[in-house]
């Protein structure tokens, strides 16, 4: 164990690329060329490291200071993904959840339930965090692996689901995307996609940031608009202009480097998962198996990107009308882009779309984490990351509909708020799986030049 616990400290920038170098020697790519591959991911995640933190210690720290000026009343600070991962390793279910994945996943594969073969490590961490957060309410160590187990079936199941998905819009083919809150949360796309196509004259709005770029020329284009948000937010934040000035440079920058890292990354990881692929196809022959990886490689998407920045203050906005809602959302809002980035593909980059589900996403994300503050504050206080009197959440996994319904359900606290989110959720799962047995989650649209204002016509 203790050599699994350094690597875990290592994190995801050094797990994976020890993963992707001990697989590409598996698969008899030679030490230099999985060598490259690793070290090539390595860079690339530490690219993404660098440009979230970008937006960690500006962008986070002017949305902070926003809620401050408007006065918003909410008083439990969201730690975020960087604040919450280390609470799931740090737990009695940290380490054993990562054999129990494993297991899960090669028990699935032998039964031909899944497609997906997870190779990142890292993100294991949603499921521990699961399983801990249920021993935390139980008290019960074999419930908390329960957890575990149920965390890692629907995710695997959600890398097939959004199958088609991933390698038609991202053009990520061979790629499943299975952790994290873009999987888990994608599911609500599907039903008010196929919602809004019903009504007249919603269904015909299509916006996207090539169109942006087309109508407002130069203004239009990523950098500017990310400018412009960056701008936005700094005087909201009542900066002096020159910091906001600097932060709109700042998200200008975000938008051109995003899609620079993602591309390293991807350059790694071609040669191994095609490589995988064949070995693979030919000892599980017909099942066209995919290599589960890190959703941090649809935030190279522009539209993905356009859409993270549009929700950064929306998020907040959202957290103000949410009933009893305590939780700041600010450690999570760097990465506010893996929540949707899957309606963005569904809705293929479809912005306005992606506000409304959106919307409903970040709404549901954040009722839930507000009703997981003393869970995770015990969690916190347990693996001793809070201190006594001290108060958190986080909207990656203390949000998860997952980790709640799994939590409050096993001990039997189930008010009206329980029933509400079980009925959406399972509701979304099914009409999301039955999309997806039929081929029709993600349909490639005919579009045709609409008139003056941008509209498409679309055939399914």
């Amino acid at each position: 164990m203790g050599v699994i616990q350094y690597i875990v400290d290592l994190g995801a920038s050094v797990m994976l690329p020890i993963v992707i170098f001990i697989l590409g020697l598996l698969l008899r790519q030679g030490i230099g060329k999985s060598l490259r591959s690793g070290i090539t991911i390595g860079i690339g995640f530490v690219g993404i490291s660098l440009v979230i933190s970008l937006l960690t210690e500006n962008l986070g720290a002017a949305a902070e200071a926003m809620a401050e000026n408007f006065n918003l009343g909410l008083n439990v600070v969201d730690l975020g993904w960087p604040g919450t991962s280390p609470m799931a390793w740090a737990s009695d279910l940290g380490l054993v959840a990562i054999p129990v994945a494993i297991a899960v996943n090669i028990v699935m594969l032998l039964l031909k339930l899944t497609r997906v073969v997870n190779v990142d490590i890292w993100n294991i961490w949603h499921m521990a965090f699961t399983g801990a957060i249920v021993q935390t309410a139980t008290g019960n160590f074999y419930l908390g692996i329960l957890g575990v187990v149920v965390h890692a079936v629907i995710a695997y199941k959600l890398g097939d689901m959004f199958g088609d998905v991933t390698d038609e819009y991202f053009g990520l083919e061979g790629i499943s995307i299975p952790h994290g809150s873009s999987a888990y949360m994608g599911i609500f796309a599907a039903p008010i996609d196929d919602l809004i196509e019903k009504i007249p004259g919603l269904n015909k709005i299509n916006i996207t940031s090539e169109k942006i770029e087309q109508r407002l020329g130069v203004l239009g284009q990523p950098t500017i608009v990310g400018a412009i948000l960056g701008f936005a937010i700094g005087m909201l934040a009542r900066y002096p202009i020159g910091d906001s000035l600097q932060l709109a440079i700042q998200m200008a920058a975000v938008m051109v480097l995003m899609p620079m890292v993602v591309k390293l990354i991807m350059e790694g990881l071609i040669p191994i998962s095609e490589a995988a692929r064949e070995l693979l196809d030919k000892h599980f022959k017909g099942s066209e198996l995919k290599i589960g990886l890190d959703p941090a490689l649809l935030l190279g998407d522009s539209q993905v990107i356009a859409a993270s920045l549009v929700f950064v203050p929306l998020t907040i906005l959202i957290a103000v009308i949410v009933p009893g809602n305590q939780v700041l959302p600010f450690g999570d809002l760097a990465t506010i882009g893996f929540f949707i980035a899957m309606a963005v593909a569904v809705h293929k980059g479809n912005l306005f779309r992606t506000l409304i589900s959106g919307s409903v996403i970040m709404f549901i994300t954040i009722w839930i984490s507000n009703q997981m503050i003393s869970l995770q504050t015990m969690l916190g206080q347990n693996v001793g990351l809070v201190g006594s009197g001290e108060r958190v959440s986080s909207l990656d996994q203390a949000g998860s509909p997952i980790t709640y319904l799994l939590a409050k359900g096993i001990t039997f606290e189930m008010g009206a708020g329980f029933f509400i989110i079980l009925v959406l959720y399972v509701s979304a799962f099914v009409y999301t799986f039955v999309k997806y047995k039929k081929r029709t989650l993600y349909v490639e649209i005919e579009e045709f030049e609409g008139t003056e204002t941008g509209e498409s016509i679309s055939s399914n």
